[in-house]
């Protein structure tokens, strides 16, 4: 029997997102492995353990805490703990990972940038640490609608902002678009602000936004504007905040697409030295006000025109990095079609097979730090 069908747990599950938790009661749970733990015949031990590990499967009272009052845990995760305990081949192992165990229901140990407590690290399984995203889906839940061409998926974000962010940190979008952003942000409980260029679109995005709950009760806002000339510091300010925790810029991968007619639109620069100038202004406006030691994440891809691959991505990187900002990551995420190519799927591969290029199937998540 697999893991999700032993841990039904009914009602007693607390889902966050996707992810699904139990409410352990630490103290039973501490003791029950301190009493396993008291014979000195190493069967015995693992005969106490297997006890414990069956109650845990079969919902025992006396471990789950009642209302999310204790300390959560994936129990997936607790399973795998307490059989490596059983299968360890010394005492002195075996001791060690309850030590661990124990540990882990007490202490919080995060890296001060995030919620993630290492001494649980094995909960966090939904949190993707490699450098290849490939994701066949968008997610569209809830007021994530693929409504605006141009934007990016949701996944893109909520890993984000679970990286390298806190609860009740500021998160500021400089090309918000659709809102895809600051619905994560309140579904995270991080405040957000967005600038969007196009007035249209802001006004839409706002409407999306506020349709999304916010069962954390933070602040959002999304401001028409040139995220280049903007006052950032008067908008944090009016926040409550000192500066800026997090940064998730999404520019326009130059003229791909033409967004708007509006100047400063990074979609309408004429060459790919004015889009670089232009997305430099919007660096200078934004990285004062990037708190030390914390990060940045500019989503982007790379562009073909005349017959050249222009690398876009290494560009913008370039430019951030010129500013100070040190790079940590660089995510390459693949995607399958954009809607200009999605019924020219022929004519690409002729293109590509005549000018001896490979069609885009990825875009970049470059990720720097300000130290």
């Amino acid at each position: 029997m697999g893991l999700a069908k032993r841990y039904t747990f009914n009602n007693r599950v607390i889902k966050r997102g996707e992810e699904h938790y139990i409410s352990i009661d630490r103290y039973n749970l501490a003791r029950r492995i301190d009493e396993a733990l008291q014979p000195e015949d190493l069967a015995e031990v693992k005969r106490r353990l297997k006890l414990l590990l069956a109650d845990l499967e079969e919902q025992s009272a006396e471990l789950l805490s009642p209302n999310g009052e204790g300390v959560l845990v994936k129990p997936e995760a607790l399973h795998d703990e307490l059989e490596q305990m059983i299968a360890a081949r010394t005492r002195e192992r075996l001791n060690y990972y309850a030590g661990r165990l124990k540990r882990s229901l007490f202490e919080v140990i995060t890296n001060g940038t995030n919620d993630i407590n290492l001494r649980r690290w094995k909960d966090y399984d939904e949190i993707v640490t490699d450098s290849l995203w490939v994701i066949d889906r968008r997610d569209g839940s809830g007021a994530h609608l693929a409504w605006y061409w141009g934007n990016f998926i949701p996944q893109i974000p909520h890993q984000l902002l679970l990286r390298y962010t806190r609860r009740g940190d500021l998160v500021v979008d400089p090309f918000v678009g659709s809102g895809t952003t600051l619905i994560e942000c309140r579904r995270l409980g991080r405040h957000g602000i967005g600038i969007e260029i196009g007035a249209e679109v802001c006004a839409r995005a706002r409407e999306r936004v506020e349709a999304e709950p916010n069962p954390y009760g933070v602040r959002t806002e999304i401001v028409t504007g040139d995220a280049r000339l903007c006052d950032l510091s008067a908008l944090v300010e009016d926040f409550g905040f000192s500066g800026v925790d997090f940064y998730l810029m999404h520019p326009p991968y130059h003229d791909i697409i033409t967004f708007t007619s509006v100047d400063g639109d990074l979609s309408n620069a004429p060459t790919t030295e004015d889009f670089l100038r232009m997305f430099g202004e919007v660096l200078d406006n934004a990285l004062p006000l990037l708190k030390r030691e914390r990060y940045a994440a500019v989503v982007i891809g790379d562009k073909y025109e005349k017959g050249e691959w222009v690398p876009l991505g290494f560009y913008c990187m370039e430019e951030a990095m010129r500013r100070g900002l040190v790079l940590k990551s660089i995510v390459v995420k693949n995607f399958e079609e954009t809607k200009g190519k999605r019924f020219q799927k022929e004519l690409w591969r002729y293109r590509a097979l005549l000018g001896g290029f490979y069609v885009f199937k990825h875009e970049y998540i470059l990720i720097l730090k300000k130290p």
